[in-house]
């Protein structure tokens, strides 16, 4: 029996890893942030002074990266560095990274490894489209830019960190072209997928919507 697996993909500050992770509590199921996993790479290889020109070095990185997850926090080699993680500067540089070809072949078999019973929802911008392919509930969450720079100004106000509304949704835009534009697997809707705006939603609706496909779907995805 195929371990089931929700993906759910979208652009930056569309609310994928808040609504996926409630997802996998709702169903008991585990949780892949793959977004995490580039943003590691990334920090590294600021840390490091890696360039991207480097795409051997850069692959490396998630090679031998000793990462984990825990109560929601993310662990590189025991430190806790989930707030390094959600820096402007980080963020950035993991759409970036993610453009590096060496770096996604890298990391596929890692991600792949989530997949455990009772089932796994992914989160990320290919999730349903390179990852798993044939997970039965494929989503593509999205908002509108004004909604998620809105979204992602509070969340950096509410930490202290200062934020400007414009150079965030400039910021959103930029990195929606990136994603979309880059040669190996760009933000796209995966075929199949279900099409979620939640630009009107609150996030209890986005996952109440969610959890309804999956239950209707979940015949078919433990086939």
């Amino acid at each position: 029996m195929t371990v089931p697996v929700i993906a759910i993909d979208g652009p930056s500050a569309s609310g994928k890893g808040t609504v996926a992770c409630r997802v996998a509590e709702a169903l008991g199921f585990h949780y892949l942030e793959s977004g995490a996993l580039y943003r590691l790479v990334a920090l590294v290889s600021l840390r490091e002074g890696i360039a991207l020109t480097e795409a051997a070095r850069v692959a490396e990185i998630a090679r031998r990266l000793d990462a984990s997850f825990r109560d929601g926090q993310v662990f590189l080699a025991g430190q806790n560095v989930s707030e390094h993680l959600r820096s402007e500067e980080c963020g950035k540089r993991a759409s970036e990274v993610a453009a590096v070809p060496e770096l996604r072949e890298a990391l596929l078999a890692r991600q792949r490894a989530f997949r455990q019973p009772p089932g796994l929802v992914a989160d990320g911008r290919d999730m349903a489209s390179v990852v798993f392919p044939d997970a039965g509930l494929k989503v593509f969450l999205t908002a509108s830019v004004a909604a998620r720079a809105q979204r992602r100004y509070k969340q950096l106000i509410a930490k202290g960190i200062s934020a400007n509304l414009r150079t965030l949704s400039r910021d959103l835009e930029d990195r929606d072209a990136r994603d979309a534009g880059r040669s190996v697997a760009p933000l796209a809707i995966a075929p199949g997928a279900r099409l979620l705006d939640s630009t009107p939603l609150t996030v209890d609706e986005v996952v109440g919507q969610i959890l309804d496909w999956y239950r209707e779907s979940a015949p078919r995805a433990k086939d």
